[in-house]
């Protein structure tokens, strides 16, 4: 009997933490997002009022929309780049491995850090991108990049991307240790290019590291929030607002939890579909092998 009991005593601590940190704060945002609450005085229940009113927000649609942005930046150009930088740190040359070093270094900083020295990079009178385009005669493309409303988005997007890309890569290197040589070394054989090896033979067999490193890149934009709130805290006037800043706002700023537990519930939706895409398509292929 002690033996059945012994791995369910082990688990009930990592349970119990998990329960109580996870799965109780999902819970009570679910609740709250049907309620009337300041996080002071007592809630009053609402129903689909804060849902509805959600839809009828300007800036809550701006923020899902900016979202969007974030997610198409990341896939569109995270993806080829970090597959590029795996396939050139993936070959043998002498001193390849600092090479990948540096080109990894970004994911040892937090958003917050990155944030701060992309600030100072972006910045429009003494910063190093208008500095540098003053320097070489292109004043007329020097901007103010982070108080734009048309541009503030896409700068932050750039910013984070200097940490996402090599994450892609890594993701990416761990695909190719994968690739099966023989298939590789049977297309030189048969007279492939360097590109049509990688097209017929790399690529397919990287599917798995495709659709993980997608995936999480598609996660990951929908959780943008430091690099956000760091660099311009939303602004200006909510263009370059996401959900996740949005949601700190109306519940942390405005007082209005209800609604700020409304907009957490959207976003825990829509970044639970992905995942479920992606879990459905891992036990599919688990089945054909």
């Amino acid at each position: 009997m002690k033996k059945k009991l012994t791995p369910y005593l082990f688990l009930a601590g990592p349970l119990a933490l998990y329960f109580i940190w996870v799965i109780y704060p999902i819970f009570r945002t679910f609740v709250a997002s049907f309620t009337r609450w300041d996080g002071m005085t007592k809630s009053r229940f609402v129903g689909w009022e804060n849902f509805v009113r959600l839809f009828n927000d300007r800036y809550f649609i701006l923020s899902l929309l900016n979202n969007f942005k974030w997610m198409i930046g990341f896939v569109i150009l995270s993806i080829p780049l970090g597959l590029l930088f795996a396939m050139l740190m993936d070959q043998k040359y002498p001193g390849h491995k600092v090479y990948k070093s540096l080109v990894y270094l970004p994911m040892a900083l937090s958003f917050v850090v990155i944030g701060q020295i992309w600030s100072w990079v972006l910045e429009p009178s003494g910063g190093i991108v208008n500095t540098f385009l003053r320097w070489i005669g292109l004043e007329g493309l020097a901007k103010p990049w982070l108080s734009d409303p048309r541009i503030v988005t896409y700068s932050l997007i750039w910013a984070a991307l200097w940490r996402q890309v090599p994450y892609a890569m890594v993701l990416f290197l761990a695909g190719l240790q994968s690739v099966d040589r023989e298939h590789v070394e049977a297309a030189i054989v048969d007279g492939a290019n360097a590109f049509q090896r990688f097209w017929y033979v790399i690529l397919p067999e990287l599917r798995p590291a495709m659709v993980i490193t997608i995936t999480v890149n598609i996660i990951d934009s929908l959780r943008a929030f430091d690099i956000v709130f760091v660099m311009t805290r939303g602004g200006p006037y909510y263009s370059s607002s996401v959900m996740a800043n949005y949601m700190y706002i109306q519940a942390f700023h405005n007082y209005r939890m209800g609604y700020g537990a409304a907009i957490a519930v959207i976003q825990f939706l829509i970044t639970l579909g992905f995942i479920l895409v992606y879990v459905l398509n891992v036990l599919k292929r688990e089945e054909r092998l």
